[in-house]
């Protein structure tokens, strides 16, 4: 039997396969119980994100990571759990500062309870996912510590937007890197230094994972222009809708063709209009802008590939050389 895992990522080794298998079941339990509270109101709503599903991309690749080392070792599974609990916690505060009505097909939890609601529980779960940190160790608790002093920076960042004498796509690649990279890249890092792998290969994988999780994130953007709602499951168009500069529009921005004079036109800011946005999405799909950005998405990929390559040999290294290809082939 294949397990397939999210992002395209097929396993067909038996035992990684029941590796996983056990060790995300503990992750999701423990999830579950991170959200287990005496206040109805404060329970449903900290279990909101993690009833509606999701990848559990962050966890999954913890394991994979720790199978460089003992994947039974104490901490590996309570840190897969961090791992996505502080994803879920972050994703109740961008959707506060985004305005979103929904997510994973639910009605978003600021909808749901109001913003100061869905602020506090996103602090909440972070508190958990600290509290399940304590027993790890002081090195482990500096890495998660630093880690989400990036995401908080690159999210002031991407809300301040790039300073006047700043390149605003240098800007937004340091944005992906913090906001999305390194949370990935610590996924890495700390599921095989808790295994007990050795100091070479904590730090390739701390590497690999940064690269990947920009390299997915490079994937959505592209997807969100280039995509269906069937093939996606989002509604394509979404990042132009809300004025987010993702790498294709600030490729396209940069052109001076007066060709281009109407796209540059229509991206510059937010479009609430449907018509305006199918007109903007065309002419994103027909631009060189595309081109250049999936060019970039392969330059990233053989930059996580090539961390793969001195790590020892075993069946989690060929799983994350799939997910190499995963990252590539879904935007074919």
């Amino acid at each position: 039997m294949t397990f397939v895992g999210p992002l395209g990522l097929t396993i067909e080794d038996d035992a990684l396969q029941a590796d996983l298998v056990s060790g995300l079941a503990e992750v999701e339990q423990i999830l579950h119980n991170a959200t287990v509270d005496d206040d109805d109101l404060i329970a449903q709503a900290a279990s909101h994100l993690i009833e509606a599903g999701g990848k559990r991309f962050r966890p999954l690749l913890t394991l994979l990571c720790a199978q460089f080392g003992d994947p039974a070792a104490v901490g590996v599974v309570p840190v897969a759990a961090v791992m996505e609990l502080t994803h879920l916690a972050s994703l109740y505060h961008d959707d506060v500062m985004d305005s979103a009505e929904q997510r994973r097909g639910a009605p978003s939890a600021n909808v749901e309870w109001g913003n100061k609601v869905a602020v506090l529980i996103g602090d909440l779960l972070f508190s958990r996912a600290s509290a399940l940190m304590a027993g790890l160790g002081d090195n482990v608790i500096r890495i998660q510590s630093e880690t989400f002093a990036r995401l908080v920076s690159g999210q002031i960042r991407e809300t301040v937007g790039p300073r006047a004498t700043e390149n605003r796509v240098d800007h937004h690649r340091s944005v992906v890197r913090d906001k999305t990279g390194s949370l990935i890249a610590t996924c890495c890092r700390l599921g095989s230094l808790l295994a007990g792998a050795d100091e070479q290969t904590v730090a390739r994988l701390a590497v690999f994972g940064e690269h990947i999780g920009v390299a997915f994130q490079v994937g959505d953007d592209i997807l969100d222009i280039v995509s269906s709602s069937e093939q996606s499951g989002k509604t394509p168009g979404t990042d132009l809708r809300e004025g987010v500069p993702t790498l294709p529009v600030l490729y396209a921005l940069e052109s001076s063709d007066p060709a281009d004079e109407r796209l540059r036109s229509l991206v510059s800011g937010p479009l609430d209009d449907d018509e305006l946005l199918a007109e903007a999405l065309t002419l994103l799909r027909a631009h060189p802008a595309l081109d250049r950005v999936r060019a970039d998405l392969a330059n990233i990929v053989e930059q996580a590939r090539k961390e793969l390559v001195d790590l020892p040999e075993c069946p989690a290294r060929e799983a994350l050389s799939v997910l190499c290809d995963a990252a590539a082939w879904r935007i074919a």
